[in-house]
């Protein structure tokens, strides 16, 4: 049986790791490399770290600032915000990310997946979605949750798998920050149409909403940040409590 992984996320604005609730009210929560050191020591099974601002403001990720949070992990790291071309890919590939994630970049150039999946790997691409639901559907949102582009996020997700795209991390912008569990609604959506590991992430509150995730089929990963972050739930006792829920995790 393949195990579970949980996954805290640094959100980057100016240097700092911030947190909101549905993606808004944005305030700062601590020092990034601080606290990837942290989630490093505290049996993270990965780490993802994303320069919120970077798309909206038009430029590239703070590379600097990535080199320093990738020195301070020795589990996979997952960095995205900015990638618009395959260049960016390499620079942070090369400041010590293992897997790159696209989002807006992709949403502009969708050859952008099937591209990078051909020079690097499947496994080395992952497709992020912020999804929002319009009007009884689900939207594809760009820009940091800023702009709804009018997508089927649905058919958005099954596309980019299509091109190429190892994992899918699903953001939903509906439960973000809101800490009353994760939108399985969606996510079984999602499931039932992508076969490769799916990263739950947005609505995370107790160690129940991660067990009650892993009861649906095609859950790979739970991602969260300020339940992490406000050290209001440690890694290393979900971990044991799912385990004793008889999920498969790494201890």
């Amino acid at each position: 049986m393949i195990s579970k992984r949980i996954i805290p996320c640094l959100d980057i604005r100016n240097g700092r790791v911030v947190k909101g609730v549905n993606f808004e009210g944005v305030r700062d929560v601590a020092d990034p490399v601080e606290m990837a050191k942290f989630y490093n020591d505290a049996g993270a099974d990965e780490l993802v770290f994303y320069d919120i601002t970077a798309s909206v403001e038009g430029r590239g990720l703070f590379a600097d600032l990535l080199r320093d949070v990738a020195a301070q992990v020795f589990i996979p790291l997952t960095v995205g915000g900015g990638i618009n071309t395959l260049d960016d890919f390499d620079r942070v590939l090369k400041c010590g990310a293992d897997k790159v994630s696209v989002n807006s970049g992709a949403i502009r150039d969708p050859s952008l997946i099937g591209r990078a999946a051909k020079k690097y790997g499947d496994q080395c691409v992952v497709l992020s979605m912020d999804i929002k639901r319009v009007d009884g559907s689900f939207h594809l949102f760009a820009k940091g949750g800023r702009e709804d582009t009018g997508i089927d996020a649905l058919e958005w997700a099954k596309r980019g798998v299509e091109s190429g795209a190892g994992e899918v991390v699903v953001n939903s912008i509906d439960t973000d920050g809101v800490r009353k569990g994760f939108d399985l609604e969606l996510l079984d959506a999602i499931a039932a149409r992508c076969k490769v590991p799916i990263i739950a992430s947005g609505g995370a509150g107790s160690k129940e909403d991660f067990a009650r995730l892993f009861e649906h089929e095609g859950m790979d990963a739970g991602l969260a940040a300020s339940i992490f972050h406000l050290k209001q739930l440690l890694i290393p006792d979900l971990k044991r409590y799912l385990r004793q829920c008889g999920v498969e995790v790494r201890l």
